[in-house]
């Protein structure tokens, strides 16, 4: 049975876990209706969806590993469980980090200003390309996860079972070791997108520099919606930066288990912070859309309507 501190943590971990599917489904089902009433659907919206859908498998899953790890230990010592877990955790992260690097390269390419060729030929083409771009990430996602999992072999399970024995323990512990390298260096790979998102915000910086020195010496006066519209995607693009580093961060410590024995508090933590990610960054995303803001606004207007008609 979980002691009071580990009740406390899940109780924690069921609270991310609410917020971050109400918000990741809210805009779901915005883009979904709009997608079903229109009978087409934008590239940015494709790529919300998308991003929301794998975040809500995320979040799934972190918050079945974690209730597992509590109530169910003995469940790792099971091969098939383990594996299915361990695929579909690395899946969906790949896939969220992926998606989202996908909607700071298309901010990047709507609203930033440069006439490099190959950056107006990019500008030009992302509206066709985003289906077979969201296509790809999922192909390269499921391939890593395969890779990931291939690695988690019988002799790691065995000495998970066995691991009390003294002359199979230090085999465990060595087997252990070698799948949570691979696994870390295979996750390093989420550094790439990463890298692109950073990319991306400092490109939309310097655009938003040289679109306020051209504003200066023109000196129109007007209100600049271009300005308005690089704030907001710089916004969305460093939030989802900061996020992603403190979601990483808490990966590792959740890693760290493969290492040291008894850490299933370290892990719990871990996978608390790893929540925050995928949780607040679908707020941020409602929040710096006018769509998803507007619907939001209209679902309070009548929740407050409802509850203000039962007081009466």
């Amino acid at each position: 049975m979980p002691d009071k501190v580990e009740t406390t943590l899940m109780l924690i971990a069921a609270g991310e876990f609410s917020m971050g599917i109400l918000g990741n489904v809210f805009i779901g089902l915005v883009n979904c209706m709009g997608w079903i009433k229109n009978r087409k659907i934008t590239s940015i919206d494709l790529i919300l969806t998308s991003l929301a859908i794998s975040r809500i498998c995320l979040l799934c899953i972190i918050l079945l590993d974690c209730f597992i790890l509590v109530l169910y230990p003995d469940v790792y010592t099971a091969g098939k469980q383990m594996r299915i877990i361990d695929f579909f955790w690395t899946l969906t992260n790949h896939l969220s980090v992926w998606f989202a690097t996908c909607l700071s390269i298309f901010y990047f390419l709507k609203i930033a200003n440069f006439y490099h060729p190959l950056f107006l030929w990019m500008k030009w083409r992302i509206d066709s390309m985003i289906p077979r771009i969201l296509l790809g990430c999922l192909a390269l996602s499921v391939f890593i996860s395969l890779v990931v999992t291939e690695n988690l072999n019988d002799d790691f399970r065995c000495c998970v079972k066995t691991k009390k024995k003294a002359n199979v323990t230090v085999r465990c512990r060595v087997n252990k070791a070698q799948y949570a390298s691979i696994k870390i260096c295979l996750n390093l790979l989420t550094l790439l997108p990463f890298s692109v998102s950073l990319i991306s915000f400092l490109l939309l910086i310097l655009s938003l520099w040289r679109h306020n020195r051209q504003m200066k010496v023109s000196a129109t006066g007007c209100r600049d919606f271009n300005v308005e519209a690089h704030v907001g995607a710089m916004k969305a693009v460093i939030s989802f930066l900061l996020l992603f580093i403190a979601y990483y961060l808490a990966f590792l410590v959740a890693t760290s288990s493969y290492f040291m024995p008894e850490t299933e508090l370290a892990v719990i933590i871990g996978e608390l912070i790893a929540l925050i990610y995928p949780s607040s960054h679908s707020f941020i995303l409602i929040l710096g859309s006018n769509k998803l803001r507007q619907a939001s606004l209209t679902v309070l207007w009548k929740v407050e309507y409802i509850l203000n008609r039962r007081n009466f």
